[in-house]
């Protein structure tokens, strides 16, 4: 056997053991892409398709098919391809639940959900960067007080309607909620602790005129109250005149009350959205001032 082939052979193995070693690192890729959470994956995918935007947190196991994406201040969600990027507000119409107010609310409770007009624009454009506008399109706001005050009078409105609760000597805000609304849940977590006499006003904008009613004719309604905001089930009790919720609607109409919370002062001072309680109570101040 020539020098020649003695080499050949010596060279096989080597060769062997060479797609053995490729073999077993291709396996471990594809082991390691198996084992990858969804999280890892999307984020990823969120690297080359939003290489600008700082991604705090992902969540792919909360809604069905969407991945929940906090990036900073901003809240967007994606599918678990990372192909679709969606910019707005999610409803659990099962539960009942917004969820992305009540994500918003515990990232900072202190801001609002804010309107995606910024976003739609940016999807709408045919720049190359949309994407990555849209993703930094924020979807709350600082709340602020609005840049014209606005007054509203109450005094058209029949006591009927109203559920009073709180401190029955503390300071006076009308309310006008939704039951199925996030942010009036977390007001009137708010409002009870400033110990105030609040006088709730249900407006059905989400939807929620059935609950509405079997709270207004419950027999202790601030009990109702407190227990449909915390999602539990109210059974349905004796029917009773609820013409104070119609006129609590027709007034919101008029006044043009298209959202919830709004808050209303003693003097008649409107503010509209959550607010957190040190802005509340420099705000009730001012009346007193």
């Amino acid at each position: 056997m020539s020098a020649i082939d003695r080499l050949r052979l010596l060279a096989r193995p080597s060769r062997l053991m060479a797609a053995t070693v490729l073999g077993l690192s291709v396996a471990g890729i594809a082991l390691a892409a198996d084992t990858s959470s969804p999280e890892d994956r999307v984020r990823a995918l969120l690297k080359t398709r939003l290489p600008k935007t700082a991604i705090s947190a992902i969540d792919c196991g909360k809604i069905g098919g969407l991945c929940e994406i906090t990036a900073g201040d901003n809240l967007f969600y994606v599918d678990t391809g990372a192909r679709y990027l969606v910019v707005g507000r999610v409803y659990d119409m099962q539960t009942r639940q917004d969820i992305t107010a009540a994500r918003l609310l515990e990232m900072n409770p202190d801001m609002l959900v804010g309107s995606a007009a910024k976003a739609n624009a940016a999807a709408a454009g045919a720049e190359e960067d949309a994407p990555q506008r849209l993703a930094a399109a924020p979807t709350r706001q600082t709340p602020t007080a609005p840049a014209k005050a606005r007054k509203l009078s109450l005094s058209g409105l029949p006591q009927d309607g109203a559920i009073v609760w709180g401190n029955p000597s503390g300071q006076t805000v009308t309310v006008f909620t939704d039951f199925r609304c996030g942010y009036c849940r977390a007001l009137t977590a708010v409002l009870k602790d400033m110990n105030l006499r609040v006088i709730e006003r249900p407006i059905s904008v989400l939807g929620s005129r059935e609950v509405a009613d079997r709270v207004y004719c419950a027999k202790n309604r601030e009990a109702a109250l407190h227990a449909a905001y915390a999602g539990e089930p109210l059974k349905a009790g004796p029917a009773c005149n609820t013409s104070g919720l119609d006129a609590n609607e027709a007034f919101a109409h008029r006044h043009g009350l298209n959202g919830t919370p709004v808050i209303v002062r003693s003097d008649g001072a409107v503010i509209e959205g959550y607010r957190p309680r040190a802005f509340l109570e420099q705000w009730l101040r001012e009346t007193q001032s």
